[in-house]
């Protein structure tokens, strides 16, 4: 099974990090996107009322929380017949991607497409299943062979590039047109930056506007790590396909794929409180402003990343130089080779720090 599997790409990162340790003004660790705020008490408040789980929770989640997720999906989403039987938590959105082609029952005559600039997970979950990982930056480029399982990521990681409506809606008539299930993974949504759009999500595959209630063959796929700091409790959950949701249900109790109770009771205390989403959304809007100010007067150029917890940003050389050139003045970012070849020139600065370092990040930048 390791031999299907690519080197883990952070190990690369070892020399740029210890250049970045040793700088004298202090380390600035903006390669992860891992958050760095507080979990909001109302969830911690949750977790602690649950943390007497003396019985084995059920894998589908009560009804309560599909309940409301459902509600969350209509609420937030403009998604309005999320049926909750078609709902189903999740141990971390990362888990699912890497394992949902293996649960389809996907081998070495599918492939599983993914975008050309993306999360290497959803490579190494087709490979995982022994499928065949193919990335593409359209549908056009599949001709004729259709992949079985279709991964979106919108907003996306690492562009934060956001696929708009009509985009979607056309992506869903494809793909029933070939019997291809579409997966669309849109942890980043609260996230979205776009003038406009301060109180809306990003789009999402399941909304009303992009399959018109019908989500046959499609699942959104979501994370409360960043927007509500629960990296930690690995909360996540998917939505769509009734039927579809069912069968990964089926696997997943034979598999003993289940979310802890506590955590169970956490994300509901979660998506039911939308406050705590529109402060930490206002923390990441004050980092981002700086961050970007401080690269656009370096003379840098930032592409796409209307949504999400990060800059794709280029100096227009090779990845690998910028990381060096940023470990210099004790800053570590992310290579955009980590993401495919598409990322070559690009890496992906990560807004996820305190306020004091990334004031200190942009004083870097911009002091030569």
């Amino acid at each position: 099974m390791s031999r299907r599997l690519p080197d883990f790409p952070w190990d690369t990162l070892a020399a740029a990090k210890a250049t970045a340790q040793a700088y004298p003004g202090g380390f600035i660790d903006l390669s992860v996107g891992t958050p760095v705020d507080p979990t909001p008490q109302v969830v911690r408040d949750a977790l602690a009322a649950a943390s007497d789980a003396h019985g084995y929770p059920q894998v589908w989640g009560t009804p309560d929380l599909r309940e409301a997720i459902s509600a969350w999906f209509a609420r937030r989403r403009n998604a309005h017949g999320v049926d909750p039987d078609g709902v189903l938590p999740v141990v971390g959105s990362k888990e699912f991607v890497a394992w949902l082609p293996t649960i389809l029952g996907l081998g070495p005559d599918d492939a599983v497409g993914f975008p050309e600039a993306a999360y290497p997970t959803y490579d190494v979950g087709a490979r995982i299943a022994g499928a065949r990982p193919v990335p593409a930056a359209s549908t056009v480029q599949f001709g004729p062979s259709a992949p079985k399982l279709l991964w979106l990521n919108t907003p996306g990681n690492p562009t934060g590039q956001v696929l708009g409506v009509e985009h979607l809606a056309k992506v869903v008539r494809w793909a029933r047109e070939r019997g291809v299930i579409v997966a669309s993974d849109e942890c980043y949504s609260e996230l979205d930056w776009r003038e406009g759009v301060d109180d809306l999500t990003t789009p999402s595959i399941l909304d009303d506007r992009v399959c018109a209630g019908d989500h046959t063959g499609l699942l959104s796929v979501y994370s409360l790590s960043k927007q509500s700091n629960m990296a930690g409790y690995r909360a996540a959950f998917v939505a769509g396909d009734r039927d579809l949701v069912q069968q990964l249900l089926a696997f997943r109790k034979h598999a003993g794929m289940i979310v802890p109770w506590p955590v169970q009771r956490a994300l509901l205390a979660a998506v039911q409180d939308d406050a705590h989403v529109a402060e930490q959304k206002e923390r990441y809007r004050r980092r981002r402003a700086m961050l970007k100010a401080a690269l656009n007067e370096s003379g840098w150029r930032t592409d796409y990343s209307d949504a999400g917890l990060y800059l794709w940003a280029t100096k227009g050389q090779p990845c690998r130089a910028t990381v060096d050139e940023l470990a210099a003045k004790g800053i570590l970012a992310a290579p955009g080779d980590f993401y495919g070849a598409a990322g070559a020139e690009h890496v992906r600065i990560a807004l996820t720090a305190s306020d004091e370092q990334i004031t200190s990040a942009a004083q870097r930048l911009t002091s030569g």
